[in-house]
This record gives C-alpha cells, sequence and structure tokens, in this order.
C-alpha cells in the first residue's frame, strides 16, 4: 500500500545569522541560505513507493489541506515555536504528526504532547521499521535513532527539494566532534567519534548537486578538519573531483587546523573559500571554563590570519556571558574582532541549552532561568543568571557589541584588511574572475540584496563604495566579497526585525571598559 508524507521544514522563529530572511525583506521571492539536508535524506530513507512532497516553509507557505497520509515536520531548537504551531494545527485537522530532528532529540519532552508519532536520535537504522509501521498504519508513539555508519545514509533526494531557491546547496562528510565544549549540544546526540561518509558518496552527492545547479555548497560537518589524514584524504579527491567542475566550499573548522600548513594548502586546492570557526571569547579563563582547550596556548588572531593569508575568509563564532566574563568583556571582544580580518561574527550570549553539560552545571547550581529563550541564535538573551554582571549589564552590553560591530565604519575596515591579505601566501591558483552571468536567480537576488547595503545609508554607502572599489582592484575577492556583504544585509535585517538595530549606540564599547 502506499502511502504518501508531506515532510515540512518550518520557517525560524526568528531571523538568523545564517538565514535566508533578507532575500524575502527586499521584496524577492523567499529563499535558504542553505539547501534542508534532513527532509531530502529522510525521502531518501523511505521505499521507492513512498510519496513525498517538501515544503521549505522559508521559500513556500504550508499547504494545511495538504490529503498526505502523515505530516512530517523536521526542526532545530531556532524552530521549536514554529513546529508546535504547524503540528498544532494538523492535529487540530485531523492529521496523525510526526515529529524528529535535532530538537526532537535533544528535547524531546518538550514535544511529546504536539504529536503522535516522535522520532529522536538518528534516522538511518530505524528506518526500516518506521516506514513499515506507517505502511501498516500503526506506527508506535516513539521511535530512537542510534549513531549509523554514515555509508547507511543514502544520497537526498534533491529532486523532490526546491533548489532553484537554496544559495549553497549541502553534503554531509561526517557527524559527531571529537571536543568537548561545554556548552556544545552536538556531541549530546551525535556523538564524540566521529564517523565519516565514504569519499565515494560524497563524491556522487556532489555530482547530484552539480547537476542541480550549485556552484557552492556547505560542507555539513560539525570539525570538517578534526580527524587530519581522512580529512586530507577527502580533500584530495575533492580537488580532482573539481577540475572539471569549479564548485566552491563552504564548512566549519576549529582553529587548531592552523598548526598544519599542508592541510590548509589542501583545504584551498580542493576549493574551501569560506570557514566557520569558532573562537567564543578571547579571554583565556573564559575559554578554560567552557573546555576550549584548542583555542588556548595560540594567538587566536596570528591563526585567524594564517586562514585568510591562504586564500579561505572567516566566520566567527563570538559569546559572553562566561563566568569569568565580567562587565569589561565587551570591549575586549570588540578589540579582538577590530584586530581581525573577519568581517562577520555570530555574537551571541552564553546559552545553557538542554541536554549539554553546560545545562546540568548551571540547573545544579541554581541559576538556570526558566520560560524565557532556549536558543544561542538570539543574540540578546540568555538563559543563565551571570555571576559577574546583572542582565541589564548583558543585555546593554550585548547590543552595544552588536552595534558597534556591524557599524558600517568597523564592518568596513574589517572588510579591507580581509581583501588585502586575502591568499597573500596562496600556493594553489587563484579563483577564476567573477562572472555574473553563471549566478543562478536566487544568487543573482542574494548579490542585489549585497549590491543594496549601500542604499541604507549615507555610512553604508561610503562604506559599500570602499569595499567593492577595493574587491573590484582584486578580482579574486569579488564573489566572496559580494557573498559576505549578503551576510551582512541578514545580519542588520535580524538586527532590525528584534529592534536590536540603534545607530547611536554603534561606537566601541567606553574605554573605562577597557579598564575594567
Amino acid at each position: 500500500m502506499s502511502v504518501s508524507i508531506y515532510l515540512i521544514n518550518p520557517a525560524g522563529d526568528f531571523p538568523t545569522y545564517f538565514g535566508g530572511e533578507a532575500l524575502a525583506a527586499s521584496g524577492a521571492p523567499g529563499g535558504v541560505m542553505m539547501a534542508d539536508l534532513a527532509t531530502a535524506t529522510v525521502a531518501a530513507l523511505a521505499p521507492q513507493d513512498f510519496a513525498f512532497e517538501l515544503c521549505e516553509e522559508q521559500v513556500e507557505p504550508v499547504n494545511f489541506d495538504h490529503p498526505a497520509d502523515y505530516i512530517a515536520i523536521t526542526g532545530k531548537v531556532s524552530q521549536r515555536g514554529r513546529m508546535i504551531a504547524i503540528a498544532d494545527e494538523f492535529r487540530r485537522r485531523g492529521k496523525r504528526v510526526i515529529i524528529g530532528g535535532p530538537y526532537a532529540s535533544l528535547s524531546p519532552a518538550r514535544l511529546r504532547d504536539h504529536c503522535d508519532v516522535l522520532v529522536s536520535g538518528e534516522t538511518e537504522e530505524i528506518a526500516g521499521d518506521l516506514f513499515a509501521d506507517l505502511r501498516a498504519g500503526k506506527p508506535k508513539d516513539s521511535y530512537v535513532g542510534d549513531k549509523p555508519s554514515l555509508a547507511a545514509s543514502p544520497p537526498p533526494r534533491w529532486d523532490l527539494y526546491r533548489n532553484d531557491r537554496a544559495i549553497l546547496g549541502a553534503v554531509q562528510t561526517s557527524r559527531g566532534c571529537p571536543f568537548e565544549c561545554e556548552f556544545c549540544d552536538v556531541i549530546q546526540y551525535l556523538g564524540r567519534k566521529q564517523r565519516h561518509k565514504p569519499i565515494a558518496n560524497v563524491l556522487a552527492e556532489l555530482d547530484a548537486l552539480w547537476a542541480a545547479g550549485y556552484r557552492t555548497a556547505f560542507l555539513a560537518d560539525d570539525n570538517f578538519t578534526a580527524y587530519r589524514s581522512h580529512c586530507k584524504e577527502l580533500l584530495a579527491a575533492i580537488a580532482q573531483w573539481r577540475r572539471d567542475r569549479p564548485m566552491e566550499f563552504v564548512t566549519q573548522i576549529s582553529i587548531d587546523a592552523t598548526r598544519d600548513e599542508e592541510l590548509l594548502d589542501m583545504c584551498v586546492a580542493a576549493g574551501l573559500t569560506q570557514v566557520f570557526v569558532g573562537i567564543e571569547t578571547p579571554n583565556v579563563e573564559s575559554l578554560r571554563e567552557t573546555g576550549k582547550r584548542q583555542n588556548l596556548k595560540i594567538s587566536l588572531v596570528d591563526e585567524i590570519q594564517k586562514l585568510v593569508d591562504h586564500g579561505m575568509s572567516v566566520m566567527g563564532g563570538m559569546i559572553v556571558g562566561f563566568d569569568h566574563d565580567g562587565p569589561s568583556v565587551f570591549a575586549q571582544q570588540y578589540d579582538f574582532a577590530m584586530a581581525t580580518p573577519i568581517p562577520i561574527f555570530s555574537l551571541g550570549a552564553l546559552m545553557a541549552s538542554e541536554a549539554t553539560p553546560l545545562f546540568d552545571r548551571i540547573t545544579r547550581e541554581g541559576r538556570l532561568i526558566t520560560g524565557g529563550v532556549e536558543t544561542q541564535a538570539v543574540p540578546w538573551s540568555s538563559n543563565i543568571q551571570c555571576q559577574t554582571m546583572s542582565m541589564e549589564e548583558l543585555h546593554h552590553g550585548m547590543q552595544n557589541l552588536c552595534n558597534a560591530l556591524y557599524a558600517p565604519a568597523a564592518f568596513g575596515e574589517r572588510m579591507l584588511r580581509l581583501i588585502s591579505t586575502f591568499g597573500r601566501h596562496r600556493k594553489a591558483p587563484a579563483p577564476q574572475p567573477f562572472d555574473p552571468k553563471s549566478l543562478r536567480e536566487v544568487e543573482q537576488q542574494a548579490m542585489q540584496v549585497g549590491m543594496d547595503v549601500r542604499k541604507m545609508g549615507e555610512q553604508e554607502g561610503r562604506m559599500w563604495n570602499r569595499v567593492w572599489g577595493a574587491a573590484v582592484r582584486k578580482p579574486e575577492t569579488i564573489t566572496i566579497v559580494a557573498r559576505i556583504m549578503f551576510q551582512y544585509a541578514q545580519a542588520r535585517h535580524m538586527f532590525d526585525k528584534g529592534n536590536y538595530w540603534e545607530p547611536q549606540l554603534a561606537s566601541p564599547p567606553a574605554a573605562s571598559q577597557r579598564a575594567a
């Protein structure tokens, strides 16, 4: 018997640094920064006679009249409110609802009352039982997956996805991370032992992304360079693959990758042009507190510069609110940021996410604030009662730091440093000159959003002219500069929607804070 499933990736509860909400805000059709691996992979795990329709809500509205046998919903903590609202509405209409994904895996109790079937953990090894039970019309209340070999993960069903409205494709090459950062929830459901997808499978998925029109893809790894020998083998294979298909890549790495010059050269040769690095803080005591050992005993500024010198731009993760952070942390973070060539920082207050060691510790200490935010994606709030400052000081300091870092002059200064030093120690050939004719419609629209930054105001216009002029004089940087300008527009959209952008605050933290 054929079974139909309507599988939904809900819109976020609020814009995020790496969302694509700025597209729709510009008047363009809705779009996403990154194609969703979860829905396309779940559809691939189903028997061939199952009928799937995927809905990316940020691209198209949810069809609450959908006739599918089952409604399936996935999502992260930043989608929690919308997941619940969609599930409750479908159940009100008499539909059977399945919920799974990262949030269901980390906080199942919070979703249990909003679905008929709750799927937690990874799906590959339980997919057979789950779909057999759905076919029989007798699914269990819950299914719990373990940590399968990624050889069991099939190629995603990109043929069902709205690829025309995603800026980046995505391929997952591993799951898990060997580090022990106290605040991180990744190892709680994906494990500390990193599992790698067979390289032949990765290349086959890249073939599919290329055929679907993508020319830039996110390598969806929690720490791409964690296991050097495997990483180098994969990079060599990708470099060979892209000789006839010049795709570029974005991924996440830890700063310790800079200790291996050969690894950096191989990353660039394989087309890695942008990496996210969890910097968190230049405060050494806070790094020790949270178990971020890989960031200790090095100059973070110097190591970041190494990445840019080789030809990789850096996005930085930044957190304030550790127990060793006092009111002076905001000035410390600002001074650090302005010494780097990092234009885009995802700045957030420390959050105690459920199932993390930090959550357990803060709960034991009686400092957990309940009934508020649950995710680091909201930069202006926390669920931890700080030891060294009041919540008002944290809120005001966060807002001042966000506004100062994204003030046009400060952002432009970091952009110019990025452009001037980008690839100066590169061993691989420079990227091909930018060709606007090669862009898909969604990419053209994203680029236009970045171009329109100059229309935000007089200061933004001056900044944009200086930055774009520098990029034109160094053509190999134009593509990455255009992407970063869109990311800047996205960050500003996020601050505006959160009533967080106040130009009068867009100045460095007070000198008195530096002395604190």
